[in-house]
């Protein structure tokens, strides 16, 4: 599919260095401002942000033969070797990835590349394969776990494989329910395509506005409307991708026991075996009816206690969400509401799609209110959700007044969630104590299964040092406090280069050699990602192996 069937091509997607549209961007409101000085003491306010123009990148290591063969095979309009091309596709959205661009040194991939077919893609790998050149598939470049980092490994360039051009709905089929979508279409395009002909997929991630299709799948999104809907790689029933070794159309029937299941060996690669250019996803009718309703509860324990109900009692909200009492504070604040935001207490959001909505309302009110909570009526829920994909941009208020703000997330069991989240929060806490900062840790609960839930953490902090060096030691420590306490090391942020170094520990010995197996057989050369998922040490010696 090309720009005429989806979005436009578009050089710039978000802000070189900020998330999102510029035009959304905001001060802090008054009432952070005030609060801030309270939870972190005095901060420091940072120098000025380096201009686009001030920015200094390496020359480009590509040879013009090579830049002219892929203008050969995607056309000269989408080959760019220009500053401004390449540092928009130096990174992700993380705090570091941001912190990193506000210097005037920086790295970048040595060109961008936009093939408009799948036929493209392919043709991409087989010249990045001959002229040993690493390829960075990217899509919203919404990473927030250093998937988009523009490494080299063993090549001797590396360019951004930029999906956008591939936009748009394929196929729709709506006796069965299922539609086929082009990898760079963005989360906005697939609803308004789907919207047309009366059809949702309805995942809605915070990144929902800018990232894609592929996106989703290539980093096992999930999104708000988890516990009506699922994760995203469940709603995912076949895909199509381009390896350097050749290709796969995966996804015959809606259930089989046709041998391993290969379309989960793709959700969640990262773009270290393939690029994924179609995507498959089971889609349903636009819900006609929408209810919000919002609860507090005495602590984060007793409405962890109403969510584990309502997970196991399948009662039916599609949104089911708990803030603990300190990101309910600040939530609160945010909007003005000071005392209630100097009140003790937990939050939760419920928001009902679809049919059924009264009878499904009534239980999980009844599974709430059996655990402690109160309702609030709709007004904190509804509110929520008119800003429910607006958060990123406070990340960036927040970093220019001088105030570091990282995200961080795991799941884990009932049974051990208490035990997860105070180590999780102790491990932040006392390493930013370690270095002389007061730190604010805040945790929510945003998706629920039957056997236990995610924990997702929000830390603010006054830091006077460095605070990429510091961030980093925290954050690994903090990573190995998530292990030894029985959590994921992720559960929708994915691996990326962030993680690498830590899934070793989660899937094991055996783990890592399939991976590394699966690695040699589609990417012998190693030109995929270098370094991401699978640790830059196993993933160089695997490709020397072969």
């Amino acid at each position: 599919m090309t720009a005429e069937n989806g979005r436009a091509n578009d050089d710039q997607p978000m802000r070189w260095n900020g998330w999102g549209d510029p035009e959304r961007a905001k001060p802090l409101p008054r009432a952070v401002q005030a609060l801030l000085p309270l939870l972190l003491g005095r901060v420091r306010k940072p120098a000025a942000p380096v201009e686009l123009a001030n920015v200094r990148l390496t020359p480009s290591a590509l040879s013009g033969e090579d830049l002219d063969a892929f203008r050969g095979a995607v056309g000269d309009e989408n080959v760019s070797a220009a500053p401004e091309a390449r540092i928009y596709h130096s990174g992700g959205r993380s705090t570091l990835d941001l912190l990193r661009r506000r210097a005037i040194e920086q790295e970048a991939p040595d060109a961008v590349v936009r093939p408009g077919s799948h036929e493209e893609v392919r043709a991409c790998l087989d010249l990045a394969t001959a002229r040993k050149i690493a390829v960075i598939p990217f899509g919203g470049g919404t990473s927030v776990v250093g998937a988009l980092d523009p490494e080299r490994g063993a090549q001797l360039a590396v360019v951004s494989l930029d999906l956008r051009r591939l936009s748009g709905l394929i196929h729709l089929d709506p006796v069965s329910g299922e539609a086929v979508l082009a990898a760079g279409t963005t989360g906005p395009e697939a609803e308004s395509l789907l919207a047309e002909h009366g059809f949702e997929l309805g995942h809605y991630p915070q990144s929902f506005r800018y990232a894609t299709i592929g996106g989703f799948a290539a980093a096992r999104s999930s999104g708000q409307n988890s516990a009506g809907y699922g994760r995203f790689d469940t709603m995912v029933t076949g895909i199509r991708v381009a390896t350097p070794t050749g290709d796969l159309e995966l996804g015959r029937s809606p259930g089989s026991a046709a041998g391993p299941d290969l379309i989960r060996v793709f959700l969640g690669s990262e773009g270290i075996f393939g690029v994924i250019t179609e995507v498959k996803v089971r889609v349903h009718p636009t819900p006609q009816h929408r209810v919000f309703e919002a609860w507090t509860f005495p602590n984060f324990a007793a409405g962890a206690e109403g969510l584990r109900q309502v997970a196991q009692h399948a009662s039916g909200p599609t949104v089911i969400r708990l803030s603990d009492e300190a990101e309910t504070a600040v939530s609160l604040a945010q909007v003005g509401k000071i005392g209630k935001a100097l009140a003790k207490g937990a939050s939760v959001v419920t928001v009902y799609e679809g049919e059924g909505i009264p009878l499904r309302r009534a239980r999980t009110s009844e599974l709430l209110r059996a655990a402690g909570g109160t309702s609030s009526g709709e007004g904190d829920a509804a509110e929520w959700m008119k800003g429910r994909f607006d958060g990123p941009y406070l990340r960036d208020s927040l970093l220019d007044a001088g105030v570091f703000c990282e995200t961080l997330e795991t799941a884990t069991t009932w049974a051990k969630l208490s035990e997860l989240r105070s180590a999780v929060e102790a491990s932040l806490k006392d390493g930013f104590s370690a270095i002389g900062s007061k730190s604010y840790v805040m945790c929510h609960v945003s998706h629920i299964y039957p056997t236990g839930a995610s924990l997702y953490f929000t830390v603010l902090a006054s830091i006077r040092e460095d605070p990429l060096e510091a961030w980093l030691k925290i954050k690994a420590h903090t990573n190995d406090s998530i292990l030894a306490a029985g959590g994921t090391i992720s559960h929708h942020h994915a691996v990326g280069r962030d993680h690498a170094p830590w899934l070793r520990e989660e899937v094991g010995e055996t783990g890592i050699r399939i991976l590394e197996a699966i690695k040699r057989e589609l990417d012998p050369h190693g030109i995929l990602n270098p370094g991401a998922v699978i640790a830059a040490d196993s993933a160089s010696s695997s490709a020397q192996d072969s």
